[in-house]
Protein backbone atom coordinates (compact mmCIF):
# COMPACT_ATOMS: atom_id res chain seq x y z
CA UNK A 1 0.00 0.00 0.00
CA UNK A 2 1.68 3.21 -0.84
CA UNK A 3 1.09 6.35 0.46
CA UNK A 4 -0.37 8.68 -2.08
CA UNK A 5 -0.45 12.59 -0.78
CA UNK A 6 -3.50 14.59 -2.21
CA UNK A 7 -1.59 17.27 -3.80
CA UNK A 8 1.02 15.07 -5.39
CA UNK A 9 -0.38 15.48 -8.81
CA UNK A 10 0.84 19.39 -8.53
CA UNK A 11 4.44 20.43 -7.73
CA UNK A 12 4.82 23.20 -5.44
CA UNK A 13 5.86 26.39 -5.75
CA UNK A 14 8.91 27.23 -4.64
CA UNK A 15 9.69 30.59 -3.42
CA UNK A 16 11.30 33.03 -5.30
CA UNK A 17 13.91 35.61 -3.44
CA UNK A 18 15.06 38.75 -5.16
CA UNK A 19 18.87 39.30 -5.16
CA UNK A 20 19.65 41.73 -2.95
CA UNK A 21 20.78 45.67 -3.76
CA UNK A 22 24.09 45.91 -3.12
CA UNK A 23 25.25 49.03 -1.73
CA UNK A 24 26.60 51.74 -2.83
CA UNK A 25 30.40 52.20 -1.46
CA UNK A 26 30.16 56.13 -1.87
CA UNK A 27 27.24 56.02 0.50
CA UNK A 28 28.79 54.44 2.70
CA UNK A 29 32.05 56.81 2.33
CA UNK A 30 29.51 59.84 3.04
CA UNK A 31 28.36 58.42 5.62
CA UNK A 32 31.50 58.23 7.81
CA UNK A 33 32.89 61.24 6.53
CA UNK A 34 29.53 62.82 7.72
CA UNK A 35 29.66 61.01 10.95
CA UNK A 36 33.77 62.27 11.53
CA UNK A 37 32.51 66.17 11.53
CA UNK A 38 33.92 67.09 7.79
CA UNK A 39 31.56 69.03 5.89
CA UNK A 40 32.07 69.83 2.15
CA UNK A 41 33.50 65.92 1.46
CA UNK A 42 30.36 64.22 2.47
CA UNK A 43 28.20 66.96 0.74
CA UNK A 44 29.82 66.07 -2.40
CA UNK A 45 29.75 62.87 -2.01
CA UNK A 46 26.90 62.50 -1.29
CA UNK A 47 25.29 64.08 -3.89
CA UNK A 48 26.92 61.93 -6.44
CA UNK A 49 26.26 58.64 -4.26
CA UNK A 50 22.66 59.80 -4.61
CA UNK A 51 23.20 60.25 -8.38
CA UNK A 52 24.72 57.11 -8.70
CA UNK A 53 22.23 54.96 -6.73
CA UNK A 54 19.07 56.66 -8.75
CA UNK A 55 20.85 55.12 -12.03
CA UNK A 56 22.37 51.86 -11.09
CA UNK A 57 19.46 51.16 -8.78
CA UNK A 58 22.26 50.42 -5.67
CA UNK A 59 21.08 50.45 -2.47
CA UNK A 60 22.48 52.78 0.61
CA UNK A 61 20.56 55.94 -0.26
CA UNK A 62 19.25 56.48 3.69
CA UNK A 63 23.14 56.47 4.32
CA UNK A 64 23.80 58.83 1.74
CA UNK A 65 20.68 60.89 2.79
CA UNK A 66 21.95 60.93 6.46
CA UNK A 67 25.72 61.77 4.91
CA UNK A 68 24.45 64.39 3.40
CA UNK A 69 22.18 65.74 6.59
CA UNK A 70 25.19 65.73 8.84
CA UNK A 71 27.84 67.42 6.21
CA UNK A 72 25.50 70.27 5.41
CA UNK A 73 25.04 70.69 9.66
CA UNK A 74 28.90 70.53 10.24
CA UNK A 75 28.86 73.56 7.46
CA UNK A 76 26.12 75.27 9.05
CA UNK A 77 28.18 74.90 12.45
CA UNK A 78 31.53 76.24 10.94
CA UNK A 79 29.89 79.42 9.54
CA UNK A 80 28.47 79.64 12.66
CA UNK A 81 31.97 79.44 14.47
CA UNK A 82 33.47 81.21 11.86
CA UNK A 83 30.88 84.55 12.22
CA UNK A 84 31.20 84.59 15.73
CA UNK A 85 34.96 84.30 15.84
CA UNK A 86 34.94 87.43 13.17
CA UNK A 87 32.53 88.96 15.42
CA UNK A 88 34.60 88.59 18.64
CA UNK A 89 38.18 90.34 16.59
CA UNK A 90 36.27 93.10 14.87
CA UNK A 91 34.20 94.14 17.88
CA UNK A 92 35.14 92.08 20.87
CA UNK A 93 39.07 92.72 20.29
CA UNK A 94 39.76 96.49 20.81
CA UNK A 95 38.16 97.64 24.33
Amino acid sequence: MSAHHPNAAYPQAQPVYAAPRPTNALAVVTLVLGLCGLAVIPIITGHVALRQIRERGDGGSAAAVVGLVLGYLSLAAYVVVLLALTGLVVWGGSQ
